[in-house]
């Protein structure tokens, strides 16, 4: 099936998208980092990025590895596996007792042990396996380290994405409140101004009924004369 090329307006849009996405993310290292984009550092870059695109950060970084291991690579982990784990010293332990076992048993039976106190031997067997699997292990700690680096490193990214979330969910609050604000002042205002327009009309109309009454008593009584005794 042939693959459809992209249209010139397909591009444009697209670089005008990028466009958008790389002033973003200057204007959100000004405004929250108080930096200039090009004088972050590769993670503090990464992290305005995917603030810009609003895209997910969040990884797993145990399985997230570049390039597979090796085939020694994972046998230094099997090594440093169980090297360090409780079957290795108890064998460990078991072939020791044998080993001293067996020549006390051939010290009392022929007199003739195949490795008589103090076991050169069995301390050239340890001195040579300790050898080697020292720097097997090292090389699997090392692995192990570089994964902490990482985890670390992308700890560090999450955590720096959440904060600058977090200080831009307060200035958003920060904003809306203030417009809340000025809202409120200016209904208050509009409120104030009908107030002050409505109350005179108030007391006029309220003046002009309570005139007529007043007259109508003021000339009642001056008209009625004096009764004769």
């Amino acid at each position: 099936m042939p693959t459809r090329s992209p249209q010139p307006q397909d591009v444009t849009a697209q670089a005008a998208k990028a466009a958008q996405r790389h002033a973003r993310a200057h204007e959100i290292a000004d405004k929250l980092l108080g930096r200039n984009y090009d004088a972050l550092d590769e993670r503090a870059q990464k992290v305005a990025r995917h603030m810009a695109s609003r895209t997910s950060l969040a990884r797993n970084v145990a399985t997230d590895e570049e390039q597979p291991p090796t085939l020694g690579q994972r046998a230094a982990d099997a090594v440093a596996k169980f090297g360090g784990s409780w079957t290795f010293v108890g064998l460990f332990g078991a072939v020791m007792v044998v080993w001293v076992g067996l020549n006390g048993l051939l010290l009392m039976r022929h007199q003739v042990p195949f490795d008589p106190y103090p076991y050169i031997l069995l301390n050239l067997f340890l001195s040579m396996l300790a050898a080697i699997q020292a720097p097997i292990i090292l090389m699997s700690q090392n692995r192990q380290s570089e994964k902490d680096r990482a985890a670390a490193g992308h700890d560090y990214e999450v955590n720096l994405k959440a904060e600058l979330q977090i200080m831009l969910l307060h200035d958003k609050i920060d904003a809306l409140r203030e417009r809340q604000w000025a809202e409120l002042l200016d209904m208050q205002r509009e409120q104030l101004r009908l107030l002050g327009r409505s109350a005179p009309d108030g007391n006029s109309s309220v003046a002009g009924e309570e005139d007529p009454g007043a007259a109508l008593d003021s000339s009642g009584t001056a008209d009625q004369a004096p009764l004769p005794l």
